[in-house]
């Protein structure tokens, strides 16, 4: 270790000429700077290496190579040193560790190549049977080969391959096959049971294809059901559409909203639904936007049901808040402070009226001024049952006192606005918004076992198909695969769907009922 004495005597440097002091005082400042740097990084130097000797014991454990490493300098030495080293004791270094990972990737195995689209020719060979198409308006000597598909069909729940040969007029339009889609290769029995299985049900695709295949002997992938149901949603677009239209014209509609989430983004599950339509609308947003691309202003002049959020606050010329939502306020302070008689009191007046209510909406025997004589009865009751508690909130309330000023003034304001009996004055109003709520046992318990959307594909996907498969249920005597089918094949061949009726105003002949 150097000295940070001077090298010169004090007496030897006053017998110095001035001009030489100087300068040499200035070299002698000069080291002993450089001194005390040099000793501060051996300090340094000696401390990095106890905390790498440390590292090194503690790496130990998950890399014994690490204490094997040679202390020789990657600079230093031969080039055979430098070879032995990085095969043996490789130094734990940026460098090696890339090498390292860039030698498990080239031991990584190949991804395997599909084997590719198999020709026409050798899935005619596994047909159990061959079937001709031909048009219906046109003879059979006119008619040549157009084309040749294989396609998978249930047949008494199981799955077989037809071959179908599809003739026409050389030139002319190709005659469709029964009951499957443009350019898909399975027939609309086994979309519906994947949609059926995947949206209705609510199991993941794996267990679907493993249904499938235990029950009707059709080998499906994964991402061969994920494709089939992208076609089934695509061909169902234009049904989706309808209902929308068919929900603006509805009487009543019912809505409600849930969460979900696509991807990791955190969304909503939007329900609307009148006596038979059914629309889903997963993936979007809780506003006015949504509200009113579904229910425009102008056009929707029906009466909604919903609870009291703020997203409904006036938005509709006439609306019903479910019942059910504000009498769980009112037990809820009832349980839980059971001691407060006056939370009891305000309960069963509530109850008492509501029940009034219900049998006067039930009641046939009232017309429109004895119903609206009623309402006026049931308001001035309500009036007297909250105004003893209807007063702002201020901060010195205690939590329950404020919940219960917050709940009779709830009530207060949505009597005002007319959205408390307008189920008394239309018997066809319900007072209640159990409907959407039922609808969303389904995606609830989808949501809790982690069965959400990834895409708005995705979620578009499944409100198509849910909505669709909803709203047949409501429009067939039996809901089964038969019947199902039955009515989409109908529509494939007519043109025109049960939605389409609906929309028209007059009502098709119903599907057979069948089991």
């Amino acid at each position: 270790m150097p000295s940070l004495k001077s090298p010169l005597a004090a007496h030897e440097i006053k017998a110095l000429p001035p001009e030489t002091q100087t300068l040499v005082i200035s070299i002698i400042d000069f080291y002993r700077q450089l001194a005390a740097e040099n000793l501060a990084l051996h300090r340094r130097l000696d401390r990095l290496e106890a905390e790498n000797d440390r590292l090194k014991q503690r790496l130990a454990q998950y890399e014994p190579d690490v204490l094997r490493e040679t202390s020789k300098p990657r600079g230093s030495g031969n080039d055979n040193d430098r070879d032995s080293a990085d095969k043996g004791g490789t130094a734990y270094s940026v460098e090696a560790e890339e090498q390292r990972q860039k030698a498990k990737t080239r031991k990584r195995r190949k991804k395997k190549k599909s084997p590719g689209r198999r020709p026409t020719e050798l899935k005619f060979a596994d047909a159990e049977r061959i079937e001709s198409i031909y048009p219906a308006d046109r003879p059979r000597k006119d008619c040549v080969l157009l084309r040749e598909r294989a396609v998978w069909r249930l047949e008494n729940g199981r799955a077989v391959l037809v071959g179908y040969r599809v003739y026409g007029p050389h030139g002319g339009p190709e005659p469709r096959i029964p009951g499957v889609t443009p350019r898909c290769e399975y027939g609309v029995e086994i979309l519906v049971v994947l949609a059926f299985l995947t949206y209705v049900i609510g199991i993941s695709l794996d267990k679907t294809c493993a249904v499938m295949s235990f029950f009707c002997h059709l080998q499906l992938s994964k991402s061969q059901a994920d494709s089939l149901l992208r076609q089934l949603a695509r061909h169902w677009e234009k049904e989706f559409d309808t209902l929308c239209k068919l929900l603006v014209e509805a009487a009543v509609v019912h809505m409600d909203e849930t969460g979900w989430k696509k991807g990791k983004q955190k969304c909503s599950l939007w329900t609307f639904a009148s006596e038979r339509v059914r629309v889903f609308l997963f993936g979007c947003h809780k506003d006015a936007a949504t509200l009113d691309r579904i229910l425009p202003r102008k056009s929707f002049h029906g009466v909604g049901v919903s609870d009291n959020a703020a997203v409904y606050s006036l938005r509709f010329d006439r609306a019903q808040k479910c019942w059910p939502h504000l009498l769980r306020k009112a037990i809820r302070l009832a349980l839980l402070y059971p001691r407060k008689k006056k939370y009891r009191r305000f309960l069963d007046g509530l109850l008492a009226l509501y029940r009034d209510a219900k049998r006067a909406a039930a009641d046939k025997r009232l017309g429109p001024a004895g119903r609206e004589r009623r309402v006026a009865i049931f308001e001035q009751r309500l009036e007297a049952l909250c105004y003893p508690h209807w007063w702002e909130t201020t901060p010195e309330m205690t939590p329950p006192e404020r919940e219960f000023a917050n709940l009779a003034n709830e009530l207060m304001e949505l009597m005002g606005d007319n959205e408390l009996f307008t189920f008394v004055l239309d018997p066809k109003v319900p007072s209640t918004n159990n409907l959407p709520e039922r609808l969303h046992r389904g995606p609830a318990l989808d949501r809790k076992a982690g069965r959400t959307s990834k895409s708005d594909a995705g979620t578009r996907r499944r409100s198509v198909i849910l909505s669709v498969l909803e709203s047949v249920r409501t429009g067939l005597k039996t809901f089964s695969l038969a019947s199902v089918v039955a009515e989409t094949m109908r529509w494939m061949t007519d043109g025109i769907s049960l939605f389409d009726h609906w929309l028209q105003g007059h009502q098709p002949s119903t599907a057979p009922n069948t089991s």
